[in-house]
C-alpha cells in the first residue's frame, strides 16, 4: 500500500431540495440535519480513506442546485474526478432533469475524456418509500442507457448506501485511471517517434 494520498474531486449535482448537503454531511461528519437550508453558490468537505489498498483523500464539492446559482457553481466542474449525479425518489421532476444535469457538467468541466468520465447516480430519500415516485428498474435503465452508470438508492437520514455510494466513486475513478494507464503502457512506438495507440471502441 502506497503511504502517498491520493487527492480525488468529486462534485455533487442534481436539483435543490434533493439532499446534496445531508449525504456530504452525513458522510464526512455522520450527522444528519433535518432542518438543513439550501447551498448557495458551492461549498466542500474532505474525508481521508482507504479503498482497496489506497489511500484517498476524498474533496467532496456540494453545489447549489437552482438555476440562479449556475454561474456560481460551474466554474467548479474543472478538475473533478466524478460526478454524482443526484435525485430524490420521491420527486419525478428531479430524475427527469438528470440528463440536464449530465449535459451541463460535460459543458463545462473540460475533461479529458468525455467518453470515460465517471459518473455515478444516487437516488436519494428512500427513506420515504410511501411516496416514491422512481422505482429502482427505472432508475437502473436510465443509467444503462447514459453509460453503464453504477446506481444506488441512498438515505442521509437513514445512512443507507451513503458510504457504499461515496467509496463507489473512488472505485469508478480508480478504474478509469488505470485504464488510461493500460492504454499507455500498450501503445507502441514507430521508428518516427510517433505514438500509437490501439483502437478501442466505446459503449
Amino acid at each position: 500500500m502506497s503511504g502517498k494520498s491520493l487527492l480525488l474531486k468529486v462534485i455533487l449535482l442534481g436539483d435543490g431540495g434533493v439532499g446534496k448537503s445531508s449525504l456530504m454531511n452525513r458522510y464526512v461528519t455522520d450527522r444528519f440535519d433535518a432542518q438543513s437550508f439550501h447551498t448557495i453558490g458551492v461549498e466542500f468537505l474532505n474525508r481521508d480513506l482507504e479503498v482497496d489498498g489506497r489511500l484517498v483523500t476524498l474533496q467532496i464539492w456540494d453545489t447549489a442546485g437552482q438555476e440562479r446559482f449556475k454561474s456560481l457553481r460551474t466554474p467548479f466542474y474543472r478538475g473533478a474526478d466524478c460526478c454524482l449525479l443526484t435525485f430524490a425518489v420521491d420527486d419525478l421532476h428531479s430524475f427527469q432533469n438528470l440528463a440536464s444535469w449530465k449535459k451541463e457538467f460535460m459543458c463545462y468541466s473540460d475533461v479529458r475524456n468525455p467518453e470515460r468520465f465517471p459518473f455515478v447516480v444516487l437516488g436519494n430519500k428512500v427513506d420515504k418509500e410511501e411516496g416514491k415516485e422512481v422505482g429502482e428498474d427505472e432508475a437502473r435503465a436510465w443509467c444503462e442507457e447514459n453509460g453503464c452508470c453504477p446506481y444506488f438508492e441512498t438515505s442521509a437520514k437513514d445512512d443507507t448506501n451513503v458510504g457504499v455510494a461515496f467509496e463507489a466513486a473512488v472505485r469508478e475513478v480508480l478504474a478509469a485511471e488505470d485504464q488510461i494507464d493500460h492504454t499507455l503502457l500498450s501503445s507502441t512506438i514507430d521508428l518516427h517517434g510517433n505514438r500509437k495507440v490501439p483502437c478501442s471502441s466505446c459503449c
